[in-house]
């Protein structure tokens, strides 16, 4: 009879930031109580997440801030013998998102993987936008880096990523081997609020704010504090925008029906180095996708995204829309 455990834990601080050493596990029934605040863990059971971990092969993780990062690292430490485990996460989980469930992940998976294939041989990406008339460019280096697909299956042990899912992934080279810089560069528009911010990119850091309002003064003062949050960590290519799906306000799915790029934390990905050790504390880990879609930044139009390498020279979305899959 297959064991399930519920297991409870205090507020990891933010979005990817590391697991608590200890969880609380309170059994998997139907009665099993749900719990509204950190309070209510005090006299219960205590358990190192370590053990927990061994003691189950498979993990779901549906909880307010994401665990993707960490849940990778646990997975990729567990192997992918019988010993291991695969996990699931599911940050900001809602009904709202159960159509995602519904979706044909064998098509999406085969999708994903000709994303992937192309990101994986790639050495940069080159991307152009629009904001109100004005054209930024920005182009990020792809060099030394493999490409990821996240198409919903976890048949085997040693992986773990988002359900819903549907996206190829990649993170931009960091500039980290000696006498190689990283080539990402240009400008790079988000719109947050009604305010459409503009980053100045070098060496794959957002090294200037380009703009002036309220935003874009948070945005300045947020990378002078947190360095490694100016860093570029992600450049993701969702799909499921394709098969209807409109955005739920969750990044969990939002992320997955364009086109995002994210700030901050990278090490949870094949060859990402920025950590927690590049944060000030625990709770200044982060690692923010920024989705362009016109129903979350409809001031940024993506006019292209182009893919170059050895024997690639590949438009690959043109007006917000994947062409050629």
């Amino acid at each position: 009879i297959p064991k399930v455990t519920i297991a409870w834990y205090r507020n990891a601080g933010g979005n990817n930031a590391d697991l608590p050493v200890m969880c609380h596990p309170i059994g998997g029934g139907r009665d099993t109580p749900t719990l509204h605040k950190a309070d209510d863990l005090e006299g219960m059971e205590e358990m190192p997440f370590k053990e927990l971990f061994k003691a189950h092969s498979i993990v779901m993780c549906p909880t307010e801030l994401s665990a993707t990062a960490p849940m990778k690292v646990v997975a990729k430490a567990a192997g992918t013998g019988p010993d291991g485990l695969r996990a699931a996460t599911m940050p900001g989980f809602t009904e709202a998102m159960v159509p995602a469930l519904r979706l044909d992940y064998g098509i999406i998976n085969k999708r994903v993987n000709m994303l992937k294939d192309l990101i994986h041989v790639a050495e940069q990406a080159d991307l152009v936008f629009t904001v109100e008339g004005t054209e930024h460019k920005l182009t990020l280096d792809l060099r030394h880096r493999p490409g990821h697909a996240s198409g919903g299956l976890f048949p085997n042990n040693g992986t773990a990523g988002n359900l819903p899912s549907g996206e190829a992934y990649i993170v931009p080279y960091e500039g980290e081997i000696a006498g190689d810089a990283s080539r990402s560069q240009g400008t790079m528009p988000v719109q947050i609020g009604d305010e459409v911010v503009v980053y100045r990119i070098e060496g794959n850091k957002a090294v200037e704010v380009l703009t002036d309002g309220p935003a874009s003064q948070e945005e300045w003062r947020h990378i002078q504090a947190e360095p490694a949050y100016a860093n570029l960590a992600e450049l993701g290519l969702g799909v499921l925008g394709d098969f209807g799906l409109k955005p739920t306000g969750s990044i969990l799915l939002d992320e997955k029906l364009g086109l995002h790029i994210a700030f901050g934390r990278s090490d949870h990905f094949t060859g990402g180095t920025v950590g927690p050790k590049d944060f000030s504390c625990p709770d200044a880990v982060i690692h923010l996708d920024r989705v362009y879609i016109p129903e979350t930044q409809p001031k940024v139009h993506v006019n292209s995204c182009t893919l170059t390498g050895p024997s690639l020279d590949r438009v690959i979305l043109r007006d917000n829309v994947f062409i050629g899959l």
